[in-house]
């Protein structure tokens, strides 16, 4: 099991960008944190995500 923004989620064997792609969330403007750690988007493809794991996903929105 892991937790994705406060949600559990049935964990997955998978990096940061399979996870992104299997939530349907598109990576432009997101950042990821790992049991608060952020995750560099360089590091996405080669970073695992453990079983455990309480994953953020913030999305920048932009406003005025």
């Amino acid at each position: 099991m892991i937790r994705v923004n406060g949600e559990d989620q049935t964990f997955v064997a998978e990096t940061v960008d399979q996870l992104l792609r299997r939530l349907s969330i598109e990576p432009r403007g997101v950042a990821v944190a790992i049991n608060g750690e952020v995750v560099r988007r360089s590091e996405w493809s080669a970073t695992y995500i453990a079983d455990d794991s309480a994953i953020e996903i913030v999305t920048a929105v932009a406003g005025g």
